[in-house]
């Protein structure tokens, strides 16, 4: 196949989530608002996980995991899409965007497989409470760490290194606000069946069984809840399952709209604002479901907040 000008070892334009200048501003103004709020809830859990003893359990060993990656996550797309609208300079060069491919595939497996683990803790916990200690023991949840941090990184080096032996010799605009999969092969004048073959089998995989997961996990929890004699207790577990699920509905419903539909049923538009949901709102939204809904994670918090108010005032 002619591959004609070889435009992968120079530069993409990135155009944001919006070409018209009278929306430049408020696009501005709302993510850096969500950055801003999601980078601070996610590093006050941290703080709030670390310095409280009695929070050193695999729970919070877990959430805290979390909230340093969805950290991680938002600042891998949004700084830059800010600086892009800042200085009206949209360009990003053919490695930054493998890089930024990378770490955004890394990252929001990450969360994935944190999110399952979250789940699974508190299915242990309410329903084998007795073997909890062992079952959820710290060298089980590192190695569980561990596992996932390196099938992750082996998933995100499969995909950029398919991506690196494509071709690009057409447009090379993409109408995203970062450089993602989907847009790319599209841009592509190569063969990019083993690229989507790969998306749906091994990202389908990396999606499927974590998901089936949760959900197995969030029923076992219902099924005991529903089996408590307090009615307080099961109001309360309720409505923690009720948020948590609606933010895994929302993670896992966005990814599988992007990258687990089929090509023709792409709309630039359409998966631009779904990736939004998944790499902006959710990790923004994850310390406010998780944590602040915890009674121990409010008095750890407070506690926080307390300590350097006082330390400021000395």
């Amino acid at each position: 196949m002619e591959t004609g000008n070889h435009t992968s070892a120079s530069q993409f334009i990135l155009l944001g989530l919006s070409s018209q200048p009278e929306r430049q501003e408020l696009i501005f103004g709302l993510f850096l608002l969500m950055y801003l709020v999601g980078v601070a809830g996610n590093l006050l859990i941290i703080l709030a996980i670390g310095s409280n003893s009695r929070l050193h359990t695999p729970m919070y060993f877990f959430l805290s995991s979390l909230s340093l990656v969805d950290v991680c996550f938002i600042s891998a797309t949004v700084p830059k899409m800010l600086a892009n609208i800042q200085t009206q300079n949209r360009p990003i060069s053919y490695g930054d965007c493998l890089t930024q491919i990378y770490f955004c595939i890394l990252l929001a497996n990450m969360d994935n497989f944190l999110l399952t683990a979250t789940a699974y803790d508190r299915c242990v916990a309410i329903r084998q409470p007795l073997h909890y200690s062992t079952m959820m023991s710290l060298p089980a949840c590192a190695l569980m760490l561990v596992s996932a941090w390196l099938v992750v990184n082996l998933h995100s080096l499969l995909h950029t290194l398919l991506m690196a032996r494509l071709d690009f010799c057409a447009s090379n605009v993409i109408p995203y606000f970062f450089c993602d999969l989907v847009p790319l092969l599209q841009l592509s004048c190569s063969n990019t069946l083993p690229d989507q073959l790969m998306i749906l089998l091994v990202g389908g995989l990396t999606v499927l069984i974590p998901f089936l997961s949760i959900l197995v996990s969030y029923a076992h929890i219902v099924s005991a809840v529903l089996r408590a004699p307090s009615a307080r207790g099961k109001q309360k577990a309720f409505s923690t399952c009720g948020s948590q699920l609606a933010v895994v509905m929302l993670f896992y419903g966005t990814i599988t709209g992007v990258y687990l539909s089929p090509s023709p049923s792409h709309s630039a538009d359409k998966d631009s604002l779904a990736s939004v949901m998944y790499m902006v709102v959710t990790p923004t939204l994850n310390p406010f479901i998780y944590c602040l809904r915890n009674e121990d994670m409010k008095g750890a918090l407070w506690k926080l907040v307390s300590v350097k108010a006082a330390f400021h005032g000395l």
